[in-house]
C-alpha cells in the first residue's frame, strides 16, 4: 500500500478516536455537571429555610455536644451529633395523615464512626406538662397543623425537653419515598422474621411475605417495616417487633448507600431524596456531609432495646430499660446520664416497673 496513503488513513483514524473520547469526556462533563445541579436542588428542597424561633420553650435547645453547629468539613466534623428521625404515611389512600408511624431518637459519633438508634413506640404514652396525654406518634401533626413552617423545630424542641436530652436535627421522610429509594438502589436483602399477611382495601395495603432471607422490592420493604396487624391467618406483631424491622431496614439502607456506584442511579435517587425528605440541617451542612459520607457513616450501629407492655390505648415503657436506652443514647452523643429526669412524670411507665426503678 502507498505510505501516504497508509498514513493519511492512520490520521483519520487517529482522529475519530479523539473525537470519540472527546465526546465521551464532554459527555461525562456535562453528565456529572447535571448531577451536580440536581444534587444542588435536592439539598436546597431538602432543607428547612432559615427556622422561626419554636414556639415550645422560651430558650433554645443546645447541641449535644453543647457548643454551636459546626460544618463537617471543618474542625467540628468530629463531633457527636443527635437526630430525631420520623416517618409519615402519606400514600394515596391513606388519608394524608401527619401522624409519625416512625419516631427514633439517635446519635452518631464520628470520632469512633458508631451510632444509637433508640425506636419510640408509635403509641407510647407521653405526658408533657400543660399538654393532654398523647400517643407519640401525634405531636408531630400537632405542631404541623398550628403552623407548618415552625412544625420541624417545635417538634424537636418538644422531644429535647420532655427526655431533657439535646437534639441537633430531625430528619422527616415519606413512607411513598422509602418505596421509591429502595427501588432505585435496587433493592435490599432482609430477614424477614415472621411470615406476613394483611389486606385493607380502604388505602390499598396488601402485605404477603413469607419468612426467611430474601431480596425485597421498594413496596415490599415497606411492606416490612409497617406490618403490624394481620388479617389473613398470619402472627401479629408488637409496635417493638415493628421497630427492630425498622431499624434493620435503616442499617441496610445506609449500607447499600455507602457502596452506591451507578451514576444513572445516582440521578433517580437525588430526585426521591428531594421530593421525600425535610429537615432542619442547613444546607452546607448537609452537602458537606454528604461529600465525607464515607468518613461519617458508623461502622458500628447500636440498636437499643426497650421492654414494652400495652395497656389500651397505650404502650407503657419499663422505667428501668427506658432510663438505660437514653442513659446509652447520652453516652453515644458525649454526654452525662441524668438520674434527675423524672421519666413516670412524662412517659407512661408500667407500675410494675417503677418500684424496679427506684431501687436501683
Amino acid at each position: 500500500m502507498n505510505p501516504l496513503r497508509q498514513n493519511k488513513k492512520l490520521r483519520r483514524a487517529l482522529l475519530v478516536a479523539c473525537a470519540a473520547f472527546s465526546a465521551i469526556v464532554l459527555a461525562a462533563g456535562c453528565y456529572a455537571g447535571y448531577l451536580y445541579f440536581k444534587a444542588d436542588n435536592a439539598l436546597h428542597k431538602i432543607a428547612a429555610p432559615e427556622q422561626p424561633s419554636p414556639s415550645v420553650s422560651a430558650s433554645p435547645s443546645p447541641s449535644a455536644s453543647g457548643s454551636p453547629e459546626v460544618s463537617a468539613s471543618g474542625d467540628g466534623s468530629r463531633r457527636p451529633l443527635t437526630f430525631l428521625l420520623a416517618g409519615i404515611d402519606n400514600r394515596e389512600g391513606s388519608g394524608g395523615t401527619l401522624n409519625t408511624d416512625v419516631l427514633m431518637l439517635a446519635a452518631l459519633n464520628p470520632a469512633t464512626q458508631s451510632a444509637s438508634l433508640l425506636s419510640l413506640p408509635r403509641d407510647l404514652q407521653l405526658k408533657p406538662k400543660d399538654m393532654n396525654s398523647h400517643k407519640a406518634n401525634y405531636f408531630y401533626a400537632y405542631f404541623y397543623t398550628k403552623d407548618k413552617d415552625t412544625a420541624i423545630a417545635n417538634t424537636k424542641q418538644f422531644y429535647s425537653e420532655l427526655f431533657q436530652f439535646p437534639i441537633d436535627h430531625m430528619v422527616i421522610i415519606n413512607f411513598d419515598g422509602l418505596r421509591k429509594l429502595v427501588d432505585a438502589i435496587g433493592g435490599l436483602t432482609i430477614d424477614v422474621d415472621i411470615d406476613m399477611k394483611y389486606r385493607d382495601t380502604a388505602d390499598g395495603t396488601d402485605i404477603d411475605l413469607k419468612k426467611g432471607l430474601q431480596d425485597l422490592d421498594g413496596k415490599k420493604t415497606l411492606d416490612f417495616v409497617r406490618y403490624r396487624k394481620s388479617n389473613q391467618g398470619t402472627q401479629q406483631s408488637s409496635d417493638i417487633e415493628r421497630n427492630a424491622r425498622q431499624q434493620q431496614v435503616l442499617s441496610k439502607l445506609v449500607d447499600k448507600l455507602a457502596s452506591f456506584q451507578g451514576m444513572t442511579q445516582w440521578g433517580d435517587v437525588l430526585d426521591i431524596v428531594g421530593d421525600n425528605v425535610r429537615t432542619d440541617i442547613p444546607e452546607d451542612d448537609l452537602r458537606s456531609w454528604i461529600l465525607n459520607f464515607r468518613e461519617m457513616k458508623p461502622n458500628r450501629t447500636q440498636m437499643i432495646p426497650l421492654e414494652t407492655r400495652w395497656e389500651s390505648p397505650y404502650i407503657l415503657a419499663n422505667e428501668s430499660d427506658l432510663r438505660q436506652a437514653l442513659d446509652a443514647l447520652r453516652s453515644e452523643a458525649g454526654l452525662p446520664s441524668n438520674p434527675d429526669l423524672q421519666l413516670a412524670d412524662v412517659v407512661g411507665v408500667d407500675p410494675s416497673s417503677e418500684s424496679d426503678d427506684s431501687l436501683q
